[in-house]
């Protein structure tokens, strides 16, 4: 069997982590989104893919290349404009029956395997796979009566049924028709979701499918969801340099050319990369993913978060669940709130408006190449640009643009302070 998987999307909930970078290649415990899901098809003896590739599609090919290194054979085909799901599925060819799984999904191997099977044993047209999530408001809700689809609800403002599209498909070629039937929504984009509306009134049955593991990577949070699942069965290594006098926990995976100086207190699960300093004396906490080339030094608390490459956090300072861009600086003494004081839910600005992110813990998010200020301190829930920076002292309480700076203004008194 081959697979379809769509990695073309610009992925504007997750900006500014996406305005350099393909979501796709987002790193999750020392890999991409993108390989999470190779490995996936892999477990399912899945190795054929054609991967639809169109903003960043440059990057996604120079990292993957044709695939063999990942035990996989990749193709590349381009979506030139992003005119949704549908569109992107179009752009491939297909002649038996195929997978097409989102890019930025997060889905266990045995469920895929599941699904396949369950396709293959009821013989319909199509298998959905879904999965039971704790608020469906933000999803395409799937009906069903008598284990086949009845419908999917695009993001409903209120319903009690929380089984979701989790964007796994197992398509007979016949849904190539239906997306040539497929109208373009008033965003100018051909969705899935309206395909299998056609096939459904077309009288086509539809199976759906439960996964036991998954997560959309859609918005910067559910990046610490991801990273917390992956952490949770990484093969623990350590190929370092650890000083004496540095506790490493058991569950903790550490690569080559990295330094782990005395002091250092580094509990798991964790993921840190190649040919980072770490310490002396510092403390990083569960569910914590370090990139290549990272510096945490002295007095650093990290704690759930996932750090980018060439980011340096060297002294006095604390990131807590908080995803932070490559090559940022933490001048020393910056605190990163990552609770609110009335202990409510975080809020966070994304491209349709104020969310509600569901957790109390929830950092900030950090573009490539920002730079605080000494004694500086972020408020949970605020997002800052690329290259943008907060001087000494400054409280920052809302999201700051790109190749910005708040600075706070001092000024002198022109009378004696004493007399």
């Amino acid at each position: 069997m081959k697979a379809v998987v769509l990695a073309a999307g610009v992925g504007e909930r997750m900006s500014p982590l996406t305005d350099t970078r393909s979501k796709m290649l987002i790193p999750v415990a020392g890999k991409p989104i993108l390989e999470y899901v190779f490995e996936s098809l892999r477990g399912a003896d899945i190795t054929d893919v054609t991967v639809v590739v169109g903003y960043q599609k440059k990057s996604i090919i120079d990292y993957f290349g044709d695939g063999r290194k990942f035990g996989m054979k990749l193709d590349y085909v381009e979506q030139p404009e992003p005119k949704g799901t549908a569109h992107a599925i179009s752009v491939t060819s297909m002649d038996d029956t195929f997978v097409t799984i989102n890019g930025d999904v997060y889905c266990d191997a045995a469920s895929l395997v599941d699904t396949i099977k369950k396709h293959e044993d009821e013989g319909d047209i199509l298998t959905m796979g879904a999965y039971k999530v704790k608020s469906a408001s933000s999803y395409g809700v799937i009906r069903t009566k008598n284990g086949r689809v009845t419908g999917v609800i695009e993001k409903p403002k209120k319903t009690s049924n929380r089984l979701i599209n989790a964007g796994v498909y197992i398509f007979e070629p016949e849904i190539y028709d239906a997306i040539r039937k497929t109208p373009y929504s008033e965003r100018g984009e051909k969705e899935i979701t309206t395909s299998i509306g056609i096939l459904i009134e077309s009288g086509k049955p539809i199976t759906v499918n439960r996964l036991d593991s998954w997560v959309h990577i859609g918005r910067p949070w559910d990046i610490l969801q991801a990273n917390e699942q992956a952490l949770r069965v990484q093969k623990p290594a350590i190929e370092c340099e650890i000083e004496p006098n540095a506790h490493v926990a058991e569950n903790v995976r550490i690569e080559s050319g990295t330094q782990i100086r005395s002091g250092s207190y580094i509990e798991g699960p964790t993921y840190i990369g190649k040919d980072c300093d770490i310490g002396p004396n510092c403390y990083i906490r569960p569910y914590t993913s370090i990139s290549e080339n990272v510096r945490i030094g002295n007095a650093v608390e990290v704690k759930n978060s996932v750090i980018m490459e060439g980011t340096h956090a060297a002294h006095h300072s604390y990131i807590g669940d908080s995803i932070v861009g490559a090559n940022c600086n933490f001048g020393s003494g910056t605190k990163v709130g990552n609770l609110r004081l009335d202990a409510g839910n975080i809020m966070m600005t994304l491209r349709e408006g104020l969310a509600d992110t569901g957790r109390r813990k929830l950092g900030a998010v950090l573009g490539d190449g920002v730079q605080t200020g000494i004694n500086s301190m972020i408020n949970p829930g605020v997002k800052l640009g690329q290259n943008s920076a907060i001087g000494p002292g400054v409280v920052l309480t809302r999201d700051l643009q790109a190749n910005r700076c708040v600075l706070v203004e001092q000024k002198e008194r022109e009378e004696a302070w004493k007399k």
